[in-house]
């Protein structure tokens, strides 16, 4: 490796909610450099999760988040001539990732009016530990199960 390592940029934070896991949402929800649209369309969303649970939109938003991210994931890895699926635990920076890929995946497959509602069925079904984000997770985590024999070739 001749150049060092670049740094990691710090995403800033949301400007209504002041969370960087909602910005780094609206940046994986926003297309074509549109962040205003993503902003509406996830604080429209917001707005309906807080009217339909009447609760704070964030908290429920932070508890689909976290159970929709993965704790652990399969990884190909060759040994001699095979190639192993050895599970591994996910980083923090990837399960947020993941969770953040899965619910937008998810939402926009569902069928409702709008992105907002979509979304915002999404995040309610997530925080309540069912929809496609959470069957998701569930099937890796089936998987890496599976394969907990090939443990041993963690490197």
């Amino acid at each position: 490796m001749r150049k060092k390592k670049a740094d990691k940029r710090r995403t800033a934070p949301d400007p209504r909610f002041n969370d960087v896991i909602v910005a780094k949402f609206v940046n994986n929800v926003m297309e074509q450099g549109k962040k205003s649209t993503a902003r509406k369309l996830v604080y429209e969303a917001f707005e309906i999760v807080s009217k339909k649970t009447e609760q704070d939109a964030l908290e429920i938003f932070r508890k689909a988040m976290q159970n929709a991210a993965p704790s652990v994931e399969i990884r190909p890895r060759r040994v001699g001539g095979a190639t192993y699926q050895v599970p591994m635990e996910v980083r923090e920076e990837r399960r947020v990732a993941l969770a953040i890929r899965w619910i937008k995946k998810y939402a926009t497959e569902r069928r409702d009016r709008s992105f907002a509602q979509k979304l915002a069925s999404e995040i309610m079904a997530a925080a309540n530990g069912e929809g496609g984000a959470i069957k998701r997770r569930d099937e890796m985590h089936r998987m890496a199960d599976a394969n907990r024999a090939f443990a041993h070739f963690r490197w």
